[in-house]
């Protein structure tokens, strides 16, 4: 049997700041369900491209925690991380495990690949998208520079990739090719929703309201939906449906939170949660007219995958990746069509309009993927890899 090992390096790291887990932490945590109750299956944790393998009691703890989630555990999780560095000092070897590494902190670092060679490990990679290098305008600076890193590091070390969709991959393809590097063999596994679906919640307000998920940022194209509520409210009034932002405030999103704390207008029409658990946000989601999704560019768009998986109507932007996700089932309009996005919420939120229970209706026929579906292509890929 192949031993698996799991990289938590980011998840310790965002449990010991107090971060909610984001969609590619998610991820990270559903492969230590499916994996980390195997026996042999350890913990990695990585530094700087410096590796460490746990041991098996220090591996069985840090997947307990990770998979508790409790802002208590810091000092414990703080602890498991001081052991890591301890345990960077051996050099075990691991000769015909696997190694996923499921986000794409770290690999930036041949040396961590390498390493991981030398002890026997084959790596797989999870790549989740390329939007650095596709569209660098929406990101950090310098950020485009280390994901080239990272995926060029998977391209030349990786046993295997795993893309999220069809999409992130052809862009691996493409940077692989104009990099002039190889190709190693890959897979498309469709990530199942986050959350798992809940009893139907009690309603958070009385009024309509539409949702939209996740942080706020450039390419999430919040500024145009804030200009849409606001000419909401100029025509309807008290009327107008509510909008609620469940996410974090991100990185140079000033003319956004410019909207949010000083137009007048938006702030009786507007809901900010940036802090909320899955349950809140599952009441959230079940009571929406819909999910409005108005990004730029994504990688996947779990939001999307959680929203159809729980019947609730989606109004996103007309990208291939929803489209492989959720074929013809959401409403599709381009993300730069405000008079677009205006009526078609005005559609939403009349209850004597047709436009959303005929999205019901398609909803009957939405295929959610799922974990177990997402590992059966996983498991297979790596027995191939053998």
């Amino acid at each position: 049997m192949t031993t698996a090992l799991l990289d938590v390096s980011r998840l310790l790291n965002r449990l010991v700041g107090g971060k909610l887990p984001t969609g590619v932490d998610r991820v990270g945590l559903e492969y230590i369900r499916h994996y980390g109750t195997d026996t042999g299956t350890r913990a990695v944790l990585s530094e700087a491209g410096i590796c460490a393998v746990l041991s098996a009691s220090q591996s069985e703890r840090a997947f307990d925690l990770l998979l508790q989630q409790d802002p208590a555990s810091t000092f414990a999780a703080r602890k498991i991380i001081a052991q890591a560095a301890y345990r960077a000092l051996r050099n075990d070897n691991f000769p015909g495990s696997i190694l996923f590494h499921t986000s794409h902190s770290g690999i930036e670092r041949n040396r961590y690949m390498r390493a991981m060679k030398q002890r026997g490990v084959r790596t797989v990679v999870m790549v989740h998208d390329l939007i650095p290098l596709t569209h660098a305008e929406y990101c950090r600076p310098t950020i485009d520079r280390v994901h080239r890193q990272r995926m060029h590091s998977a391209l030349r070390h990786a046993s295997g990739i795993i893309a999220n969709s069809q999409a992130t991959l052809d862009s691996l393809v493409d940077e692989a090719h104009a990099a002039q590097l190889p190709m190693p063999p890959a897979v498309v596994a469709h990530l199942a929703p986050g959350i798992e679906p809940m009893a139907r919640l009690r309603r958070p307000i009385n009024a309509p309201y539409f949702v939209m998920l996740g942080t706020i940022e450039p390419r999430k194209n919040h500024w145009l939906m804030l200009h849409v509520w606001r000419r909401l409210v100029e025509n309807l009034g008290n009327a107008a449906p509510t909008l609620v932002l469940v996410g974090r405030r991100g990185w140079e999103c000033e003319n956004v939170i410019d909207m949010l704390e000083r137009s007048a207008p938006l702030k009786r029409a507007v809901i900010e949660e940036a802090d909320c658990n899955d349950a809140r946000l599952q009441a959230w989601l079940q009571h929406a007219q819909a999910l409005v999704f108005p990004s730029f560019v994504e990688g996947y768009g779990m939001p999307l995958a959680e929203a159809l998986a729980q019947g609730v109507p989606v109004i996103a932007s007309d990208l291939e990746v929803f489209k492989e996700i959720a074929n013809n089932i959401p409403e599709y309009l381009d993300p730069l069509d405000g008079p677009g996005w205006l009526a078609m919420i005005r559609a939403y939120a009349d209850p004597s309009n047709g436009a959303r229970n005929a999205q019901i209706e398609r909803l009957r026929h939405f295929c959610s993927p799922t974990w177990k579906r997402h590992f059966e292509i996983v498991d297979r890929f790596v027995g191939e890899l053998r």
